[in-house]
Parts: C-alpha cells; structure tokens; sequence
C-alpha cells in the first residue's frame, strides 16, 4: 500500500486521519508543523500528501509553493481547511495540489480523494510538471496572468502553438480545484454521455483538433452543446491555423467556431528560454525520483547549452532530450559534452544530395527535381496529401495531377477529396 504524509498541526486530526489511513493498509507519516514535513520529504518522497493549510510556522500554501520551486513536489498533494477562501484552493490547485478538501472532513469523501490520488500517481509522477515551475522568464509571467484571467470564464478556449508544446499543461492549470479533468481520447470513444455528465464544473481537453476524424469531429458536435449545459469547459489545441485546418483538412467550420470562442496563443519554448534550466531540472528530477535512471544533476554549463539551445520541438523535445541524458550519461553530473552529444545526435539527418541530372536537357532535369522535391515530402508527412499540399503552397488538385505526372503515389485514402 501507499505511504502517506499527513501534515497538520492540531494532533486530534492527525491521530484521526492516521487511524483511518492506517485501516485502509496505509503506513502514515506524521508531521505537526511545515519545518517536520521538510524533514520527512527530504529524506524520502512520500506517495501522497494530506497537507493543512492553516500552521502556526509556515502555511501550506508557502510550503507547497517551496516544493514547487525545490522540484520536490512530484507526489501528489491534497489540501485541507477549515477556512479557506475559493481563491486559497484555487491557488493551491495552480501551484499543483491535486484536490481539496474542506474540514470537517467525511469519511467516504477522504478514502475516495485519496483513493483516486493514488490510482493516478503512476501516470501523474512523470506528468507533474506545471505551469507553477514557469515564470522565471517575463513572457511565461505574462502568459500565466492572462491564463488565470481566462480561468474565470466557461467558454470554449482554443490553445493554438507549436507541436511539442504540451498544451495538457495549459489545460490542467485551467481546471478549478478539485474538478475532473477528462480527455477527449476517452471521452470520444464511449458511446454514451455518460463520462460527460459526471465532469461538471471540470475541463474536456482535445489534444489536437486536427488528429480528429470525420466521426470523431460529429461526436464532438453532439457533444459540445451538453457540454456548455452541464458546465464542462471544452479546452482545446491545434498546431495549424484555423484557416487550414478547414480548408486544407475538412474540419467542420461551425464545430471550429463553437470551440473557438476564444483563442490564445501558446508561447514557443524559445520565447521563454529563460525557464528552460528549472524545467529541465524538474524533468530530471521526476525521472530519479521514479527511478527510471539513476541519481543524476546537470552541470551549469550544461543548463546553459539547453537554456540557448533552439528547441524547435518544444517542451517534448526537451522532455526526450532529458531522458536521453539521464540514461546515456556515464557520471552523476551531466556535463556539457553529454548535452553536445545529444543535441547532435537528435538532429534529423540531411537528406542525401538530390541527385539531379545537371547535363540533362531543362525538362528533364525539372522533372528529376520535382520527382525527389516530392517523394521528400511525401515521406516527410507520412502520405498525407493534405500536408504536402499545405508544404508546397499548391491546391490539391494540381498537386494530385502532378504526383500522377511524376508516377508517384496520390497519398493516403483518407485524404481523397
């Protein structure tokens, strides 16, 4: 079973909480006051966290915001009072508690908080990044305020931004305190409402708009207006612009308009590269401490090969650049050449010389070309049609009529118009 921190300063509450966790299977760890919680996390994270919010020395929102920063909140973290405002659990759930919960507290209400934390630690322990560990950089600080302004509204939100950019970060910083959070994945593939009608108050996030198929586009249209009844914020991203994604890939046009009521734009890693060292401090961090590698720590110079690195496949590219590291390092501490050797490595490979027949007539040696411009891109998007057209700024059918030109394939069958 779990091992449990419960961090509160009145001991009648610690002793009751300890008996009842205790019942369930659970080893329980006591602390009276925030110095004691530091004492016991920094010698080993616990699997949860029952943390008051109002203490004597430190409260827990300062404690919670320490681990935070400190890279030691990646377990998950309830809160609890007896007092706390709306905007205190709001904060709370921003920083990265995972829910709230109001004393005095019920019995049934506490086993299931804490059953269904801990039934999402595996999957949250290499998910727990949160926007609480950006802002160093003046562009993140902006973005995080405008973020929390648009908390406040329940229209759909659409997050436009580059691939990599995480946009579940941005979703999950949206959702109130201790409302669910579903994906659209699990709710587009069940063939009821039901997964729907017991969101309320939470965030239905698509991952990217343009992954989804004609059927999937018609359930989210049945789905969208129960939705906005039942007070479930659609949050989603795409990559393209709106324009292409209608003209270029079929999406519904007023299924677009309905889920874009408003629109953000997701900043690229580059714009805020300033937060690229505590990011990847973080994501290191998350993988010692689930032990998939063993205890590693950059170098400075190292954080600064990341921090001026380009990254042009955003926070993903990092997130696999860091794995990458914390596997393939020979010493704890990774230095400069680790990161040389991995930013190198990671770079697509040139394509080979093209080959064109230079002492061939001009026709001949356009066709040649036109034939290795094309089989190029056609692999580059995997056959997709749609893709290569947008790539090489020509209209489908001309495209269609030239690959059939150069005896090449017409791509994808689900790219037919």
């Amino acid at each position: 079973m779990a091992k449990i921190l419960v961090v509160d300063d009145e001991v009648g509450i610690r002793e009751l909480l300890s008996e009842i966790l205790s019942d369930e299977g659970h080893t329980v760890v006591l602390a009276e006051n925030a110095t004691r919680a530091r004492e016991l996390r920094a010698r080993a994270r616990p699997d949860l966290v029952l943390l008051d919010i109002w203490m004597p020395d430190v409260d827990g929102i300062t404690l919670l915001k320490e681990w935070a920063a400190g890279g030691q909140l990646t377990m998950p973290v309830i809160i609890m009072s007896g007092h706390a405002t709306i905007e205190t659990a709001v904060e709370a759930t921003r920083i990265g508690a995972l829910d709230f919960l109001e004393k005095p507290i019920a019995l049934q209400k506490l086993l299931a908080t804490v059953k269904r934390a801990l039934r999402g630690h595996d999957s949250r322990a290499m998910a727990s990044l949160a926007l609480a560990h950006f802002g160093r950089s003046q562009v993140m600080s902006d973005f995080k305020k405008r973020l929390a302004q648009l908390a406040a509204s329940s229209s759909a939100l659409l997050l436009r931004g580059e691939p990599g950019s995480m946009p579940e970060l941005y979703a999950r910083y949206l959702q109130a305190p201790g409302s669910p959070g579903l994906s659209a994945a699990e709710v587009l593939a069940a063939s009821s409402t039901d997964a729907l009608a017991e969101a309320a108050g939470g965030v239905l996030f698509v991952e990217e708009l343009e992954a989804l198929s004609r059927n999937q586009q018609k359930h989210l249209a049945f789905l969208a207006p129960r939705a906005e009844r039942g007070k479930v914020r659609i949050v989603s991203f795409t990559a393209r612009d709106t324009r292409t994604l209608v003209e270029a890939h079929g999406f519904e046009p007023q299924l677009l308009a309905r889920l874009s009521a408003l629109i953000i734009g997701v900043p690229p890693v580059r714009d805020y590269a300033q937060d690229v060292p505590d990011i990847a401090n973080l994501m290191l961090l998350q993988l010692v401490e689930t032990r998939v590698c063993p205890p590693r720590r950059f170098a400075t110079a190292a954080l600064n090969l990341l921090r001026n690195h380009g990254w042009p496949g955003n926070l993903e590219e990092l997130r696999a650049a860091t794995r990458n590291l914390a596997l393939s390092s020979l010493e704890e501490e990774i230095g400069a050449a680790d990161v040389e050797r991995v930013l190198r490595d990671s770079q697509p490979a040139r394509p080979a010389g093209l080959g064109v027949p230079l002492d061939r007539p001009l026709r001949e040696a356009r066709e040649a070309f036109e034939r290795a411009y094309f089989e190029h891109h056609l692999a580059q998007e995997s056959g997709s049609i749609a893709r290569v057209a947008e790539r090489s700024g020509l209209e489908r059918t001309h495209l269609y009529r030239k690959l059939k030109q150069l005896g090449l394939p017409a791509g994808r069958r689900e790219d037919a118009v």
